[in-house]
């Protein structure tokens, strides 16, 4: 079995609807076995700039991560579909056991 995180903004849209919808939608078309969609509290990427979108006043983005696991060819195809239409983000995979 293979685990994929995705990293993005809440707020990132795919045309005019939420980029995380899309891909949510994206791994049911590819039948992946499960996902879920986690918001974080703070995060920040490669030009080290916090978010922080629970602080009072702030329009920072807030960061979200995508989990899902499945067959690791499945895993794949699903992966290489979503770099077709959505460049951003940042995504890792690991080996994972199923109990």
């Amino acid at each position: 079995m293979l685990q994929a995180q995705i990293y993005i903004d809440q707020d990132e849209l795919r045309g005019i609807h939420p980029l995380h919808q899309f891909v949510m939608q994206l791994l049911i078309e590819h039948g992946i076995a499960g996902a879920t969609a986690f918001t974080g509290h703070s995060g920040f990427g490669r030009h080290h700039r916090l978010k922080q979108p629970t602080q009072q006043f702030s329009f920072d983005e807030t960061p979200m991560v995508i989990v899902f696991i499945d067959e690791a060819k499945k895993v794949k195809e699903a992966l290489t579909e979503l770099r077709k239409h959505y460049r951003g983000g940042f995504i890792v995979t690991h080996e994972v056991e199923l109990w």
